[in-house]
């Protein structure tokens, strides 16, 4: 039971950091596309780089939390 608690307080934990570096990534996104006037499918500044900024700040928030929390522990 104990291992099981664990193991679903790690995932939450890795679900929260996936949405906090989705919401920098919205940021910062955002900042980049409105400083530098990239355009994408029509869209310029904030409303073409903050979906981008937001998916890839998610993908990566998910990947490293879930490969730094979830990861097995090897016996050294």
């Amino acid at each position: 039971m104990k291992t099981m608690v664990k193991i679903l307080l790690r995932t939450v934990a890795v679900i929260l950091i996936g949405l906090v570096s989705a919401v920098i990534g919205f940021i910062i996104g955002s900042m980049v596309f409105a400083i530098f006037g990239f355009e994408f499918y029509g869209r310029q500044g904030y409303e073409a780089g903050g979906p981008i900024g937001f998916v890839l700040g998610a993908l990566i928030g998910l990947v490293a939390g879930g490969l730094f929390l979830l990861r097995k522990r090897t016996a050294k």
